[in-house]
């Protein structure tokens, strides 16, 4: 059986490679641009749908602190710990086979890519998986975590009124929370318990009604999924553990130089968000812009991560991410359009009905869309268009294609 296994994976990768040799990779600081008629695309009806996506630009205040007090600001707890940055106008690019064949906007603009960053996230530990430092997603995570050593980075002036307390955290050592594993993290159905960096679980996205907020009882891992950046940063944390690195030099040595990533992009923690490790103060990024922070990126290199993921983890003929890690972020958990963050799929086409099903998309706030189309080697970048456009704008520029 696992010589049949062998010889199937192989037969797969090969069929994966002959595929690719029809797609064009961009070089460092190069991206070969072809005009769409190039490619069969009808020009006109790309240009109604690059028109499209301008007009039904995000309404929210382009001042991205502004707009975080307006929103996701007004939860308990919900002060920004990280840096925000004004954004830019409505922004995007299209690529076909690999060519870059249409943009608008100011694609080379470092902006804030919110929840995409998890995509990034779930990528680093996915090269750890990849590397055996990882065992089993399905492992709990537990044993893999030491004890945490925060770094003040303001003084402590009275030492009496920390007596007492413990000096190092162990996030996974609850009844509950030494039940999470990998898997429950990576699709958000773990449920974990606690505080980190000042927020408590509980705070982000609460419900209506306070009087849950506080000891409700708990779903056990891996049966409820909830979007959470609290628990999206226990991840970092734990990924951060097993590389003893932070995890912005895991991603551009493994992901972003092999792709040929620019030097702009910045992936960014908390204010509070420093620990030891082995002796020197670690940031530890967070997964997301939820209260500031997370990836800043321009809309170019969001195109390569789509172009790495459209490829199932091969670029030009190096896998950098395992197809069996690839599977897995492809494959719905307890929400059924959800794989691994952020890969949001199209399953029975509910997240947008104008695409093919095996289609899918990293998405974050803004919104901040990386359009993936396997059946139509199509990436679609559009950046800070309103949430409710995207079926339609991913529909009209479908409709340019040749029939």
């Amino acid at each position: 059986m696992k010589k049949l296994t062998t010889y199937l994976c192989f037969f797969i990768f090969s069929l994966q490679l002959t595929a690719q040799q029809t797609t064009y990779y961009p070089g460092l600081n190069n991206w070969e641009k072809k005009s769409c008629s190039d490619v069969s695309i009808n020009c006109d009806s790309l240009t109604l749908a690059i028109d499209f996506a301008i007009a039904n630009e995000s309404k929210n205040p382009k001042d991205l602190e502004k707009a975080h007090y307006l929103g996701f600001g007004r939860e308990p707890f919900g002060d920004a710990v990280g840096p925000h940055k004004t954004r830019g106008e409505s922004t995007g690019l299209i690529v076909k086979d690999g060519y870059v064949i249409a943009e608008w906007g100011d694609p080379a603009r470092v902006d804030m890519t919110f929840s995409v960053t998890k995509t990034f996230l779930s990528s680093v530990v996915g090269v750890a998986y990849d590397k055996g430092m990882i065992a089993d997603v399905h492992d709990e995570v537990h044993p893999y975590m030491a004890p945490v050593s925060f770094y003040h980075t303001l003084p402590v002036n009275n030492k009496a009124d920390d007596f007492g307390a413990n000096e190092v955290y162990e996030p996974f050592a609850s009844a509950h929370n030494s039940k999470i594993t990998w898997d429950d993290l990576l699709r958000q159905t773990s449920d974990w318990e606690g505080t980190l960096w000042g927020k408590p679980d509980w705070a982000d996205r609460p419900n209506k009604e306070p009087s849950t907020w506080l000891g409700r009882e708990r779903h056990d891992p891996g049966t409820v999924y909830k979007y959470n950046d609290v628990r999206v940063n226990v991840l970092a944390l734990a990924a951060t553990n097993i590389w003893r690195k932070p995890l912005p030099q895991v991603l551009k040595t493994y992901i972003m130089d092999p792709i040929g990533a620019s030097a702009s992009w910045r992936w960014h923690g908390y204010n509070n968000s420093w620990i030891l490790m082995d002796g020197v103060p670690v940031q530890v990024v967070s997964g997301g812009g939820h209260w500031g922070g997370g990836m800043y990126i321009n809309a170019y290199d969001q195109a390569r991560l789509g172009l790495l993921t459209l490829n199932r983890g091969v670029w030009n003929g190096e896998r950098l991410l395992s197809e069996e890690w690839v599977e897995m972020a492809l494959t719905p958990g307890v929400r059924k359009t959800y794989g691994f963050m952020n890969w949001f799929l199209n399953t029975d086409k509910e997240l947008m009905a104008s695409a093919p099903e095996n289609s899918f998309a990293h998405l974050g706030a803004g919104t901040n869309m990386v359009y993936c189309d396997p059946d139509n080697k199509l990436i679609v970048v559009a950046r800070w268009i309103d949430r409710n456009a995207m079926n339609d704008f991913i529909g009209k520029v479908l409709a340019a294609l040749p029939e």
